[in-house]
């Protein structure tokens, strides 16, 4: 659900899904969502923990081998499209009914900020360890 990160050209050509515009757990999302289940039905279903699939479908983890076949058999996709968006998988959402609208948007919102304060993070840690640096040496 990448609706602010792909681009026009993208869309048109039926890339929604692909490496470039959507990640894993986009695409994760999605299918889970077309199946119409919820993280805490899927998650049971694969005997895994909410938090886990949540973090997969925030792309904070990924899933191992076994799990990502388990997901693309669940949600009824390859396993190709589920990690690059190519082959069976979901139809680019201008082929589908306007199901996620603004919802969809939002979401992809998120995604770009979750990004940015990812950047942030690990900016500040760097910062941060160069500020140790820096006041260790002057202590000296």
């Amino acid at each position: 659900m990448t609706t602010n990160n792909h681009s026009p050209d993208a869309e048109k050509h039926g890339h929604w899904y692909s490496e470039e515009v959507a990640t894993l757990g986009d695409r994760l999302t999605d299918a889970r969502i077309a199946m119409g289940m919820s993280q805490k039905e899927l998650a049971e279903r694969l005997g895994v923990r909410t938090r886990t699939l949540r973090q997969w479908e925030e792309d904070a983890k990924e899933p191992r081998a076994n799990r990502l076949q388990m997901l693309a058999g669940m949600l009824n996709v390859s396993l190709m499209w589920l990690l690059t968006g190519e082959g069976l998988g979901l139809p680019a959402p201008e082929d589908r009914p306007a199901q996620l609208g603004e919802a969809a948007a939002l979401m992809g919102d998120l995604r770009e900020m979750r990004k940015t304060v990812g950047a942030l993070t690990e900016q500040m840690g760097r910062v941060e360890a160069r500020l140790r640096q820096a006041l260790s040496r002057e202590a000296a």
